[in-house]
């Protein structure tokens, strides 16, 4: 019996840092890809942005221009302008909806790391329940801090009762020299 609960033990010791390791790795894995998804949607966003400012000033320059040769030529560059708006806007929606699914995979992988690396309070906790040994009793901050509280309340208790009893034997000391000096006198 001791030896298959020793294999078993073994066993799930294995299992649990199979378990762990694969959760680490699995986590960083979509850590990278969320970084490089948001990298790529900035790049997206600033090549949008550029050929916005491109293409406004392609159109400033049509609205002047005069001669038909050069507003053909002009049409044709904001044609392919809008082009590339278009492009890397669709780029750019492209990469959210493909970071949506990475952020909901990193978020259960991150609940997987945070659940297998509990794992060893909940294998104690049974191993506990299966020796029969009560669970451990936490200290509240308040019963804490009450018992610290009566503590320093007796401890000034005592103090005061010394200084008292001391003030009395000087009190006396002092009385017992005037009558003394009175006598003598």
């Amino acid at each position: 019996m001791s030896n298959e609960l020793s294999e078993l033990e073994k066993t799930l010791q294995r299992t649990k840092k199979e378990f762990l390791t694969t959760a680490k790795r699995a986590t960083k894995e979509l850590d990278r890809q969320r970084k490089k998804l948001r990298t790529e949607i900035s790049r997206a966003n600033a090549r949008a942005k550029r050929t916005r400012a491109q293409l406004q000033r392609k159109s400033e320059r049509l609205a002047s221009t005069t001669a038909t040769k050069a507003k053909r030529e002009l049409r044709k560059q904001i044609r392919g302008l809008e082009k590339m708006l278009d492009g890397a806007r669709s780029d750019a929606a492209q990469l959210r909806k493909d970071l949506a699914p990475v952020m909901d995979d990193l978020a259960n992988a991150r609940d997987h790391l945070s659940h297998a690396l509990h794992i060893d309070r909940a294998m104690a906790k049974v191993r506990r329940q299966l020796l029969g040994k009560p669970a451990r009793k936490k200290v509240t901050k308040k019963k804490a801090t009450k018992k610290k509280a009566a503590k320093k309340k007796a401890a000034k208790k005592k103090v005061t009762k010394k200084k008292v009893t001391k003030k009395k034997a000087t009190k006396k000391k002092a009385a017992k020299k005037k009558t003394a000096r009175r006598e003598a006198a």
